[in-house]
């Protein structure tokens, strides 16, 4: 495959790891297509994922100060976080990542779960019409140390019950019980309340083509759960450095 063909494929996880790092679609898609012009006119063999995503984090700390001069020193933990556990790279793969050694991510990894797990605890709102994938969400915020503060099943249901409990998170689906969307209840409830909301959903990339609009954090199912705990936490923290 040539590096466009490649490029198509990864284009969406790019995007993906790239808007979590900086909490923003806008700025995360800005940093993508840096890094994808700096690949315009090289020569040599095709460049595969780890290339890509290489290039990607060159492009995140010389664009974001904080991430290449240490004024926020859990930034490159959690990168190191997002990047084994949402985007699966292997350790060995992700120190060529980030530009260090193999046994250094080991300790960011430690550090960032540490963190993650000290700092965060709040309450969350599911919106999921599976009943055992809503229990399984459930359990891995519980285990993070945050409040399921309530479920639904429905938009309208999800709107009126997080008007009353007023939630610090919400976790969505994008397609609920009765045909509804799960896309619209969020839009209402995080500009009523202003609350982060991560979307669960089986068709990430369809949520990851560089439109305005879409969703900074996104979890594909099937799921696992140290994807969960890494994404629900980078959205807590960069909700909090937004404040």
């Amino acid at each position: 495959m040539g590096v466009a063909d490649n490029l198509e494929r990864e284009l969406p996880y790019l995007r993906r790891y790239a808007r979590a790092v900086t909490g923003s679609s806008q700025r995360g898609d800005a940093i993508v297509e840096t890094a994808i012009s700096s690949l315009i006119g090289e020569q040599g063999p095709a460049v595969d994922r780890l290339g890509f995503f290489t290039k990607l984090e060159a492009a995140i700390r010389d664009t974001l100060p904080e991430a290449a001069s240490g004024a926020d020193p859990a930034s490159r933990s959690r990168r190191a976080l997002l990047l084994t556990a949402m985007e699966g790279f292997p350790v060995s793969e992700t120190a060529i990542i980030l530009g260090c050694e193999t046994d250094e991510v080991g300790a960011l990894m430690v550090e960032a779960e540490d963190e993650l797990t000290r700092s965060l605890q709040t309450s969350v709102f599911v919106m999921e019409d599976e009943p055992l994938v809503a229990a399984h969400i459930s359990q891995i915020v519980s285990e993070l140390g945050h409040d399921v503060v309530g479920q639904a099943v429905t938009r309208d249901q999800a709107i009126e019950r997080c008007r009353a409990l007023k939630p610090s998170l919400l976790l969505a689906d994008v397609q609920l019980a009765d045909g509804s969307s799960g896309a619209e209840a969020a839009t209402i409830i995080t500009e009523e309340l202003g609350i982060p909301v991560v979307f669960i959903t089986a068709y990430p990339q369809k949520l990851l083509m560089g439109r305005d609009g879409e969703p900074v954090y996104l979890i594909p199912k099937p799921f696992r759960p140290d994807m969960v705990k890494a994404v629900v936490s980078q959205a807590l923290i960069q909700n909090l450095r937004a404040q």
